[in-house]
């Protein structure tokens, strides 16, 4: 679908294929967000796997509209749209106001999501040339919407300028708390009983105690990155997602050939850590993303693990210690742990605020949620506080 914006002379085109638009230039508009990339998730190879393996589909609840800017057929602006009939797979929770729609007689869905599907990873979402374009891109987006008749517009996980853009464009904001872990500027830590001197001793007790747990059931790990992760380390990691899940009573979000499409399109920004038992057996696995394929990258992100076997504290050990050590002997600046999850503090992951935009068009309920969002906003504020005085590094750390 193409229609033409005259004040800013865009044309706006609606694509609901990946394949409608050419990858190369959608990386490239990503390459020159500020910021970064944000990792692989908006990457169009990662989008396009969600999509061709049936992952983010219509029939799943995410009908793909991706929504793109142009002029003189240059790639001026882009944003993956969905319209989604259902609130999972997001991590930012609206249960509440589509209950409240729904007590009214209104229809809360389909509604509008920017975002990368179930990927709680901050992040660019209005890919866009410069600001103009960007303030362009917004606009198209809610006048879309509106056409559709969809109830609201919801932005989720954004960097830092396409809040600034919501915000100037009067989306309502909101805050929710992850947990990072920072390697320190320059040469960072030595090694991990480094990092582990920074903590207050409790703490660091805590971790030693989790971590020999692990070495006396007899458990070793060992990682491959990019192309030396094989067809058969997929299948194992797959397998071990897959159970986790299933023992959790649901099925995994993403499919076998999701991750076969990643390994083709990208491995070189994916990590795997494989544990085994005393007898030498694979037992669980753990699956980073990487910022970027070189030697060094800047940033990793916890994303998938799932175990065959029961260890006492293998998680903690496959999720946060293993993929710490090594970013430390990578240099790695920053470890991001995922959505929730205040356990991770304990583990030195430190509290850090992400935001989403919302655009609602019913005007009496977008007022109930502004008000709602400021009450919200001064209990994050306190909990931030309160996790601060909880701090888990030592005072001189």
């Amino acid at each position: 679908m193409e229609s033409e914006n005259v004040g800013e002379d865009y044309v706006i085109r609606v694509l609901d294929q990946p394949s409608e638009i050419d990858a190369g230039a959608w990386n490239a508009l990503l390459a020159r967000q500020p910021g970064g990339a944000g990792g692989p998730f908006m990457r169009h190879d990662y989008l396009a796997a969600l999509d061709e393996s049936g992952c983010a589909v219509a029939a799943t609840g995410w009908g793909l509209q991706w929504l793109t800017l142009w002029r003189q057929d240059q790639l001026q602006a882009a944003a993956p749209l969905y319209l989604k009939s259902h609130s999972r797979g997001e991590y930012v929770f609206d249960w509440a106001w589509a209950e409240a729609y729904e007590r009214h007689g209104l229809a809360y869905y389909p509604k509008g999501l920017v975002a990368v599907p179930f990927t709680p990873v901050p992040g660019p979402r209005l890919l866009a040339l410069d600001a103009r374009a960007r303030a362009a891109l917004l606009q198209a987006l809610i006048a879309h919407c509106e056409q559709l008749g969809l109830s609201s517009l919801h932005l989720l996980f954004a960097a830092e300028q396409d809040i600034a853009a919501c915000r100037e464009a009067g989306l309502l904001l909101r805050q929710t708390v992850q947990f990072h872990w920072q390697n320190p500027p320059g040469t960072g830590y030595a090694d991990f009983d480094d990092f582990l001197a920074t903590l207050k001793q409790d703490k660091r007790k805590k971790i030693r105690q989790e971590r020999r747990k692990v070495a006396d059931a007899g458990v070793t790990f060992d990682w491959k990155r990019g192309s030396d992760i094989q067809t058969e380390d997929w299948d194992f990691f797959y397998r071990c997602y897959e159970r986790t899940y299933l023992e959790h009573g649901n099925r995994p979000y993403l499919s076998r050939n999701f991750f076969a499409r990643l390994q083709q399109a990208q491995p070189g920004l994916w990590l795997l850590f494989i544990a085994r038992n005393a007898a030498g057996e694979r037992i669980a696995a753990s699956l980073l993303a990487l910022s970027d394929d070189s030697d060094r990258p800047e940033a990793a992100y916890g994303r998938y693990w799932g175990a065959l076997e029961r260890v006492d504290c293998l998680h903690f050990e496959a999720c946060y210690y293993q993929p710490l050590d090594w970013c430390i002997a990578q240099g790695v600046q920053r470890f991001e742990g995922g959505a929730q999850g205040e356990h991770k503090m304990a583990r030195a992951l430190l509290p850090v605020t992400t935001w989403s935009a919302h655009w609602l068009a019913h005007p009496a309920f977008s007022d109930a949620v502004e008000r709602y969002l400021e009450q919200e906003g001064e209990h994050i504020g306190a909990y931030l506080e309160q996790l601060e005085s909880r701090s888990p590094l030592k005072s001189d750390a």
